[in-house]
């Protein structure tokens, strides 16, 4: 028994009971989009991590639906943002407006106070408009004049962009990318999943009044991060992830095809990232402690987007370059 007087027994039960919810929510959201399993994982690991993620993939692929369910299963505050070229900073943040009967400034809230923000094609937004997240996604805070103000303990940013259209687009800097956890490539359903869709969407309309998704809570899913977090990774381990990272620094230790394809590596900030990740993962699975296949499955998410690749790289992907990290650096 421990000091707060709960037996181990029962509090290894509740963890389990915790887990459960977890993969209730997963299943249910697979159930309620069809062919994103690697998306709605992601998503929850990402969550699980206190992360944010940016997905790209084509117009129709259920990245709105994926963000809204997630945001119904947890039974959180959910705002969708569009972005467009002529946003500005005050209407994702709020604005000071001026209260002639106190003859003073009261801060009105903007979208950015909900708890899971959909930044919906967020490369249609200039820079001055991008970087009103930066300080929210970093430190879940903003700050207007002289004044910071709190956003709420769970939040998420789910960034989206199309990877076609590049007209009346702005790239997204090196620094805003590097604020997401994860960057998720989202791909077509397959042949029978899309077979799948058609049957879902037909039963939605013969039967719209179907039950909310609403599973688990804010304070379920806090706790949850609590204990994931606490999920042992061995020192060997540890040392495969910084070998993995310094890799991408250093590509010519390892390998000549990488110090070819390599312009900068990842920050250490990657590091942390694939720990907490893979941590995340484990226990979303219900697994004990973190494996090397773990790291693995997280690895492309975490550094698709943190790897520059240099100019003799002309036709080799970020994917490829990855996947012949894995092979090159030693799994202990």
């Amino acid at each position: 028994m421990n000091q707060k007087g709960i037996k181990f027994e029962e509090r290894e039960s509740i963890e389990i009971s915790d887990q459960h919810k977890l993969a209730n929510l997963q299943q249910a959201i697979e159930n309620k989009i069809i062919g994103q399993k690697n998306l709605i994982e992601n998503l929850l690991v990402c969550l699980l991590a206190d992360g944010h993620v940016l997905i790209e993939g084509m117009p129709g692929l259920a990245k709105t639906t994926a963000a809204k369910a997630i945001a119904e299963g947890i039974d959180a505050d959910f705002h969708r943002i569009q972005f467009t070229p002529d946003l500005l900073p005050s209407d994702l943040i709020g604005t000071e407006i001026y209260v002639h009967e106190k003859s003073n400034f009261t801060f009105r809230n903007g979208p950015i106070f909900n708890n899971i923000i959909l930044a919906d094609e967020i490369n249609r937004a200039p820079a001055k408009v991008q970087s009103a997240l930066l300080e929210a996604m970093e430190e879940k805070q903003v700050t207007v004049g002289h004044q910071s103000y709190k956003l709420p303990e769970l939040y998420m940013v789910l960034a989206t962009q199309n990877p076609i259209e590049q007209e009346g687009t702005y790239t997204l800097p090196e620094a805003q990318l590097d604020r997401f956890l994860m960057y998720v490539v989202v791909d077509y359903p397959s042949h029978e999943e899309e077979r799948l869709i058609v049957d879902l969407v037909e039963n939605r309309q013969m039967n719209p009044s179907a039950l909310p998704l609403s599973i688990t809570t804010q304070e379920e899913i806090l706790k949850a991060r609590r204990m994931a977090s606490t999920l042992h990774i061995s020192n060997k381990l540890k040392e495969y992830v910084v070998s993995l990272i310094m890799a991408t620094r250093q590509p010519q230790k390892y390998d000549e095809e990488l110090a070819k394809w390599i312009a900068h590596g990842a920050s250490p900030r990657a590091t942390l990232a694939m720990i907490h990740c893979a941590k995340a993962l484990a226990w979303l699975r219900g697994d004990e402690y973190v494996t090397p296949h773990h790291l693995q499955k997280v690895a492309l998410p975490i550094l698709r987007h943190r790897i520059i690749p240099s100019f003799e790289a002309e036709g080799i992907t970020r994917e490829m370059i990855i996947k012949r990290l894995l092979e090159v650096v030693a799994i202990p």
